[in-house]
């Protein structure tokens, strides 16, 4: 099979890689319909993270299930399938408690690497769901982005306890914090506050749901949600970049008793202790339990209720996979999807 490599710092290549097979019982090998690059791809293509040699890439996905392995049950050849990034046995206790991103036996998907024709996906029974029935292809963006950042921007509203009477703050305006503005208002959120200075993003978020954009950033963003908020702050901000400022950012825009969901990938972020103290507001994130959310996502994505693979305003052949990246680094693109 063909699939993606990053060998360092904008060395994206597409090459020939050998195909995957049953390495576990619990094993499913998928036949790859669509991914796409992701936010977080973005921080070793800039040389922000390490890679250590030559890596394969990408862990957002959906396709259709060619072979499982002897102890899988549920997951059937066949079925077109969703799974998160993260793999997980859905028994554990952890899992039990819905969060499954920290499953006892878990592990990243992307080690297989989704960008590509092919993928292998441990713990096939507690990491993909089935769709009802073969997706029609203008749902698939959809569902792709069902794996990942609706997943994530999901988990970020439920953290940030978005819903009714609340009003909701949003940091970033990638595709995490804007599916974060959908799912705030798909809880019911009655004020949405998009943190965004891009026209075609600002668009988007109010297409989503958000009631309110700021432009400003720092100090003067939080100035600027608390004038909108009488002075008290956001109840509910949805962190999604993971940078220092950002995250400074979601805190000091909540109000006392408010609570933050942070879920943009953190890199080098360190909370003043001082500061964190006196906040008096909750803090929730980390990696999203998708698994968690995924049964009902895929069910609002069939019936129609939501249009999250709009984040997708680039799409390009698989092989193509180097200029998707490219165009995400420069903001040129919100998020590319990819076909074999």
């Amino acid at each position: 099979m063909q699939g993606t490599i990053m060998y360092g710092p904008r060395d994206v290549r597409f090459e020939e890689r050998p195909d995957p097979v049953i390495l576990e019982p619990t094993d499913a090998i998928i036949r790859i319909s669509a991914a796409c690059v992701c936010g977080s791809d973005l921080w070793p293509y800039r040389g922000i993270a390490r890679v250590n040699g030559p890596t394969p890439m990408g862990h957002e996905y959906c396709g259709i299930v060619e072979e499982v392995g002897p102890r899988v049950s549920q997951i059937k050849a066949g079925q077109f399938v969703v799974g998160s990034f993260l793999t997980s046995d859905n028994t554990c206790e952890i899992c039990q408690a819905g969060y499954q991103s920290r499953c006892v036996q878990g592990q990243p998907v992307g080690a297989g690497g989704a960008q590509a024709e092919l993928l292998r996906v441990p713990l096939a029974d507690g990491t993909l769901v089935a769709t009802p029935g073969m997706p029609t292809p203008d749902l698939i963006p959809h569902l792709l982005a069902a794996s990942d950042v609706l997943g994530t921007g999901w988990f970020g509203a439920v953290a940030a306890e978005a819903g009714p009477g609340k009003t909701v703050a949003v940091v970033g305006d990638g595709a995490v914090g804007l599916l974060g503005i959908l799912a705030a208002k798909q809880l019911g959120a009655e004020r949405i506050i998009a943190m965004s200075r891009h026209e075609s993003r600002q668009r988007l978020a109010r297409e989503f749901g958000a009631t309110d954009i700021v432009t400003e950033r720092g100090a003067e963003g939080v100035a600027k949600i608390k004038e909108f908020t009488g002075g008290l702050g956001a109840h509910s901000t949805i962190e999604a970049v993971g940078t220092q400022e950002s995250m400074m950012q979601a805190i000091r825009a909540t109000r006392a008793g408010g609570h933050v969901g942070y879920v943009g990938v953190a890199h080098g972020v360190q909370l003043p202790g001082d500061e964190l103290f006196f906040a008096e507001v909750h803090l929730l994130g980390g990696p999203a339990p998708v698994r968690r959310f995924l049964p009902d996502l895929i069910n609002l994505i069939w019936e129609r209720k939501i249009a999250p693979g709009k984040v997708f305003d680039l799409e390009l052949p698989l092989s193509e996979v180097a200029e998707g990246y490219r165009a995400m680094d420069e903001r040129r693109a919100i998020k590319t999807l990819l076909r074999p």
